[in-house]
Order: structure tokens, then C-alpha cells, then sequence
């Protein structure tokens, strides 16, 4: 191991070692007194279920599991209270900017060339997230074979913990406004529902900014069924051979998942094994749960050969039609000072194309620039070239390089030069689709990921009507006091704040310096929303009721099961799925046990 892995790995035990008693006393104020630490594991334990991933499926699922069964939950990050980057809207953009090795988002570059995050902590991406909340559309539930009354309670109830409705302030008001002046119509108000048009939306921060997350749906578990280990890293499935298989198979005999092995910060594993009839769910997202299965022998052969694994089941399949739903931005520089609001409006248009927005300065430059360590001044927020969140350069010049020199201009900028907000713009679907691959068979390393944005032509068209309806909305009269009079205004004001001829951000293209065509202009800006999904498709890798086809005993709950991304943003529905699956094992598991009974 190089000198550098040592530091990095004791850096891990020693943070882990240090939060351990602050994460015990957060769990304990926070009714959760299941919530343990993996080093506190017996090396060996047995469970009805063990659900891998505690995330925003994940713990929906295991909470309503807990209610007849005994389930054991695997997190391989920390708790999400205690944690103000978490748990605070005002510093929403840290936690996206924070790449220590305990932080609650991993970064990870796609092979486009993008920068984009994925989520380690209890609670999953609801706790990363900009914390819009809206349901699929009745169109999505039907394609995706779900009982539509069962769908609607699981909704409710997870809304019944965690969704608020949104103050909107005057921004966010402007915008909703010029969305309906630019014709994305009708006005539907307030409404969790996915409908065309331009809505107010739910929100998972209360009128105190306080995040509420998937984590919460925890306190409804049975405190005496379920347990939950933090910082435990699966590493691979155990199977056993032995299920019965269709004539068809000539004999042969299915694999059957038995347990798993995870390992706690310093290195020791724990084997846990499932009771008779019980299952293992991985939850553990769209790059978890494909490669966790590809470790565990489950995948395309060829692929798994290369890395030395020994297949158990092939399945090319796993890892294939993964997305993610391409986002392009522009900032609006205001004349007056702008108050933080995320997303709370949605225009959802009939072309293909949804349009959101954020406000503040905080999304430009750094919160916490003063009086908080020499680190804190080099945090720039998610839009940020440090994060390499605003498209000035097209994705594969991205270099580190390349976001140093934008970082240190955004270091000499002034702070009135981000007065203003985003408008984004994210493309239904997509229809381009890539794939996930295995770098290593490390566990707690990035699998390779590609997302092909825009290979569709379809999705180029989507975009650059979305661009021209991002502009006619900045146009709009509703918006009107929220923006410079024209070009030459706004870019001598942002010009004399910034101090500099250069400024490293995305503005509104067809000003006098770009001449792009639209449909360039949406490669060339490029920029995840976080919403990727795929790898495990209903269909491809699982069957309607989401259990891995060709293994017996192992299912897949979560978003890299859906082919496409639902609504305008897909926590709402990942949630959704973790308490409708959860019902419907535990409905299999007591209708089972009363044949059982009665032989």
C-alpha cells in the first residue's frame, strides 16, 4: 500500500473514530437508537433482510420491511444529522464542493468529461439534493407496471414526513411569472403532481431552511426489528447453489444469495447471512447496485474475466443503458440584490424539456470565504469551475488545468458580480443512454461511468427549444427587474464588479462574443442535474417485481432500475418505490408463511 493509501485510510479511521461518539449522541437525539457503527458489528449475524444501500430507497425500504421482519441496513457513509452542510439550505452548495474523505458526496468524473457527485451518506442524495419534490406522472406509474392506489399511499406516505410546501420568494415568483409569459402554460399552482405547465412544487427544506431526508423515514421503523451500520462497504454477495429453475433450464441449478461480506473502516470484514426465505435488496443506486453485482459475479462475462471474477451468473445487462438527464444553465446577473432561494418552480414543457432555477450569490463564490480556515476560501459552490459545474469549457477540456485557471479568476472576483441566479433547463429522458463499467474490483472506488449526452439528436433538439425558451423568459416582462435593460448594460456592470475582462461564467448565448448554434452551444455547456439512473433495468437485469433474473434470494430497489428519470426531479419517486416494494415483499412474505402454516 502506497504512502498515500495510508494517509488517506487513516485519515478515514481516525475521522470515523472521532465522529463516532458525536454520530452516537446525533442518533440517539434523533430516535434512532438502531443506528450503529460497523466497527461495533459481530463478524458474523443473520437477518430476514439485508438491504445494501441507505439511501433514499433504501431506507424507506427497510423501514417498512422492519414492520414484520428483522432487517439489517448497510450505509457505507455517516449519519446526516450534526452535519450543517446537510442539513442547512443557506450551505447547501458545500456539501457538493467538499471532497474529503468523509464527505457525504463522492465525486466522480464521467468519461464525457463531466463533473458530477454521488451521494455517502444516510439519507442518500435527499440529503445532497436542491430538494425539490414532485411525483411521476400517471403516465410513467402506468408504463412502469405499478398498482396506481399503491403508488399514491406510498407517496403520502412518504410526504407525510418530509414535504413542505415552499415559501417563494420574489425571484422565484419573477420566474415563475416569465415561464407562463413565455408560454409554458397552464398556471397550476401549487401541486406535487407531474403535469405540463408551470407549478410550485414540494420541497423537502421547512420554512426554517432545515433539510428533512429520506433518513427521517427511519424513525417509523420497529426500533426492535431493524439495525443499521454505518461505514460498512459491501464488497461482494455470497450465493450458494441449489434453486429450483424452469424445466427449460435442463436441470441446472440457479445460484442463491445467502448473505453478504462488508468491512468497517479498519479493515475487518463481517459475513451476514440471510434466514430461510429472507433476500438481499441493494439499494444502493444507480453506480452501486450494477457495481456491486458485476463484483459479486454478476454481469457480462467478458467484462468480469478481465477483472479476474469469477462469474455466477452472466448478464450483460448489468451496467448498460445507464443515463443521465443533461442540464444546461445560464446566470442571470440582477441590478438588485437577490435573496438564496433553490428550486421551487418548474416549467414543464411540452417539447421535451423542463426549466428550474436558483438564486443567490451563494452559488457563485465562497460562503464561508472568512473566518473559517484557509480550506473554506477554496470552496466555490456547485456552479462553480472548482466543482466544474458551469460550462464555460466544453466537457473535454475540463482538465484539472483548465478549472485551476477558472478557479483562481473566480478567487479575484468580487462578490457583487453574482448577484443574480441560475436558470436551468434538464431534458426529459434521455434517449442517450452509455454504460458502467469496473475500474477495479475495489469496492469503495468510482466504477467508469458513461452517459453519451447527446448522441440522440433528439435530445440536441429538446435542448435548444429549451434554450430558447430560457430565453424568452429572461426577456419576459415578468423578469424584467431581475435583469439588465440589454447586453451592453449587463456585461459593462458585471465587467466593473468582476474587476477583470474575463469572468467564468454561463451566460444567455447570441451576445455579441458567441456565435454558437444553439445545438453546439448544449454540448459545449453540458452539465449534470444529478439525476442519472439506469443499469439495472425492469426488463434487462430485474423482473416487474424487481428480483434479479437467473439468482434467487437478491432484488434491485432502486433508481438504476428506471430506464427513464421520473418526472422533473426523481427523489420523490425513489422514495416512492422503497415503501411500495417494502409492501409488497412483506405481502409475499405473510402470504408464504400462511401456506407455510397451513401444511
Amino acid at each position: 500500500m502506497s504512502a498515500g493509501h495510508m494517509l488517506i485510510l487513516a485519515a478515514i479511521v481516525l475521522g470515523s473514530s472521532c465522529i463516532t461518539a458525536t454520530a452516537s449522541r446525533e442518533a440517539q437525539r434523533h430516535n434512532l437508537r438502531f443506528v450503529r457503527h460497523a466497527r461495533d458489528a459481530p463478524l458474523v449475524s443473520y437477518y430476514n433482510y439485508i438491504v445494501v444501500g441507505g439511501g433514499t430507497a433504501g431506507c424507506p425500504l427497510a423501514a417498512t420491511l422492519s414492520e414484520h421482519a428483522r432487517v439489517l441496513l448497510l450505509e457505507r457513509g455517516g449519519l446526516p444529522y450534526g452535519n450543517r452542510n446537510v442539513s442547512s439550505e443557506y450551505h447547501f452548495a458545500d456539501a457538493l464542493a467538499d471532497t474529503s474523505p468523509l464527505s457525504p458526496a463522492q465525486r466522480f468524473v464521467s468519461e464525457d468529461g463531466v463533473v458530477n457527485a454521488r451521494a455517502r451518506v444516510l439519507g442518500g442524495g435527499s440529503c445532497l439534493n436542491a430538494g425539490f419534490y414532485t411525483r411521476a406522472s400517471s403516465a410513467y406509474v402506468r408504463a412502469s407496471g405499478w398498482d396506481h392506489r399503491l403508488v399514491n399511499a406510498s407517496y403520502r406516505w412518504v410526504e407525510r414526513a418530509l414535504v413542505f410546501r415552499p415559501g417563494v420568494p420574489r425571484w422565484q415568483g419573477a420566474l415563475r411569472e416569465g415561464l407562463l409569459e413565455a408560454g409554458i402554460t397552464p398556471d397550476n399552482g401549487y401541486t406535487l403532481e407531474h403535469v405540463p405547465g408551470t407549478k410550485i412544487g414540494g420541497t423537502i427544506f421547512d420554512r426554517r431552511g432545515r433539510r428533512h431526508t429520506a433518513a427521517d423515514l427511519l424513525r417509523r421503523a420497529h426500533p426492535r426489528r431493524l439495525t443499521v451500520f454505518l461505514h460498512a462497504t459491501v464488497s461482494r454477495i455470497l450465493f450458494r447453489r441449489g434453486g429450483a429453475v424452469p424445466a427449460a433450464a435442463q436441470g441446472a441449478k440457479q445460484p442463491v444469495a445467502s448473505g453478504v461480506v462488508f468491512t468497517d473502516p479498519l479493515g475487518v470484514q463481517h459475513h451476514v447471512y440471510l434466514r430461510r426465505g429472507g433476500s438481499v435488496i441493494l439499494a444502493a443506486g444507480t453506480l452501486g447496485s450494477p457495481q456491486l453485482l458485476m463484483l459479486s459475479g454478476i454481469g457480462p462475462r467478458l467484462h468480469l474475466e478481465k477483472h479476474g471474477i469469477r462469474t455466477v451468473h452472466d448478464q450483460p445487462g448489468v451496467g448498460q443503458g445507464v443515463a443521465d438527464n443533461p442540464m444546461n444553465s445560464v446566470f442571470v446577473p440582477s441590478p438588485i440584490p437577490v435573496a438564496l432561494s433553490l428550486v421551487q418552480v418548474v416549467g414543464v414543457t411540452r417539447f421535451g424539456s423542463f426549466i428550474e432555477g436558483v438564486s443567490g450569490s451563494q452559488f457563485g463564490i465562497p460562503l464561508h470565504g472568512r473566518g473559517h480556515g484557509r480550506g473554506a476560501a477554496r470552496n466555490f459552490g456547485m456552479f462553480s469551475p472548482m466543482t466544474g459545474q458551469l460550462g464555460t469549457v466544453p466537457p473535454r477540456e475540463r482538465t484539472p488545468e483548465a478549472m485551476r485557471r477558472a478557479a483562481e479568476v473566480m478567487r479575484r472576483l468580487d462578490r457583487r458580480a453574482f448577484r443574480g441566479g441560475f436558470i436551468l433547463e434538464k431534458i426529459l429522458g434521455p434517449l442517450s443512454t452509455g454504460h458502467i463499467e469496473l475500474r477495479s474490483t475495489d469496492p469503495h472506488a468510482n466504477p467508469a461511468v458513461t452517459f453519451n449526452y447527446f448522441r440522440d439528436p433528439r435530445d440536441v433538439e429538446r435542448c435548444a427549444r429549451g434554450i430558447e425558451a430560457m430565453e424568452r423568459v429572461v426577456r419576459s416582462r415578468a423578469f424584467s427587474r431581475f435583469t439588465y435593460a440589454n447586453h451592453t448594460a449587463m456585461d459593462a456592470a458585471f465587467r466593473r464588479a468582476a474587476g477583470t475582462a474575463y469572468f467564468p461564467v454561463n451566460l444567455l448565448p447570441r451576445h455579441p462574443g458567441d456565435t454558437r448554434p444553439l445545438q453546439q452551444y448544449c454540448r459545449d455547456t453540458v452539465m449534470t442535474i444529478w439525476h442519472y439512473h439506469g443499469g439495472c433495468h425492469v426488463g434487462g437485469v430485474v423482473d416487474r417485481d424487481y428480483r434479479v433474473m437467473g439468482v434467487q434470494g437478491l432484488r434491485v430497489i432502486d433508481s438504476s432500475t428506471f430506464k427513464y428519470s421520473p418526472g422533473t426531479n426523481p427523489q420523490a419517486t425513489v422514495m416512492m418505490l422503497g415503501r411500495y416494494m417494502g409492501l409488497k415483499i412483506l405481502r409475499e412474505r405473510l402470504i408464504r408463511k400462511g401456506a407455510e402454516d397451513k401444511h
